[in-house]
């Protein structure tokens, strides 16, 4: 499929996660997966673009051919950041080489996770109940900082911030989104995560009325609710609850991703919508799953003129 495709009504693009295929973190979910199967059936599915998991290449002349061969586009990356403990010089030392790779590869956001302030040891695989928490009176300084560096992240690569709020770090409350958000500049984007907002207990489309303006990046997320009621319950890991399949591909869970059609469809948001799951390979076959999740976005898209009208 050409990177130029575009969902129906509409400018926005899809693309796949390799979280499908292969977990960045639980390293043996998809240990047996190729990096070219993962391409080979994300393009064969129809997608437009995939995001960078642990199995790419991190060299543009070796990572651009093979996903041209593809026809797909990267869609961006994930950027392990730690604004919360350190300085915004410090974060652009560290974020040179992500940031020249998106650069050379077209893409126009970088996706940062915040990963300082976590539980010590092992944060994912930590009860939920351990998450630590920011200071609400650090929260405008934390802000400030990730002004600063979203503003030197577009001057020096022209690329946009795409803040992830994510379980288990610092922005996982709405509470906590909106403080962040709310007291940072522009030059802060906001990546929307359909799952995670789900799996924190809140309504994504509460971010849309509040930052849609600022939404540059977007995740496309189900939810099983019974596997997140356990968890919460019974107060496990966030890697406990991929591993028993909180996490889902759209269609597949309880998520309603009407609010995302509208979105999309009322702003003319161009973005990219990456459809992602963190399952276990084994259990959600990634060709199958991801083959399903397009169809679903793409039958969504193709209701909205009805809807509409």
């Amino acid at each position: 499929m050409s990177e130029n495709t575009t969902l129906p009504q509409s400018k926005a693009r899809l693309a796949a996660s390799p979280l499908s295929w292969a977990n960045d973190v639980l390293e043996d979910l998809g240990a047996d997966i190729s990096l070219e199967t993962c391409v080979s059936e994300a393009a064969s599915n129809g997608y437009a673009g995939i995001e960078l998991g642990r199995k790419f290449p991190r060299d543009a002349s070796i990572l651009r051919p093979l996903l041209e061969n593809h026809g797909l586009a990267l869609a961006s990356g994930w950027h392990s950041g730690q604004l919360a403990e350190r300085t915004v010089e410090d974060e652009m030392a560290s974020v040179v080489e992500h940031a020249e790779l998106l650069k050379a590869m077209g893409c126009g956001v970088l996706v940062y996770g915040e990963v300082a302030m976590m539980t010590p040891g092992a944060p994912l695989d930590a009860p939920m109940s351990h998450r630590l928490v920011m200071p609400a009176t650090d929260r405008a300084g934390y802000a400030a900082r990730l002004t600063d560096f979203g503003k030197r992240l577009f001057d020096r690569y022209g690329l946009k911030l795409a803040y992830h709020h994510h379980l288990m770090m610092v922005a996982e409350t709405f509470d906590e989104i909106s403080d962040i958000i709310g007291g940072a500049g522009p030059e802060a984007g906001l990546l929307l995560d359909t799952g995670h907002a789900a799996a924190a207990g809140f309504d994504y489309e509460k971010l849309i009325s509040r930052f849609g303006d600022r939404i540059v990046h977007i995740h496309l997320k189900d939810m099983r609710k019974a596997v997140r009621e356990d968890v919460r319950a019974n107060d496990l890991s966030f890697n406990e609850g991929v591993r028993n399949g909180m996490f889902t591909v759209p269609g597949d869970g309880v998520v309603d991703f009407d609010p995302i059609v509208r979105f999309v469809n009322n702003t003319g948001y161009d973005g990219w919508l990456v459809v992602e799951a963190e399952q276990d390979p084994v259990v959600a076959p990634p060709k199958e799953y991801t083959a399903r999740a397009f169809a679903f976005i793409q039958t969504k898209f193709e209701g909205w003129s009805s809807e509409a009208g």
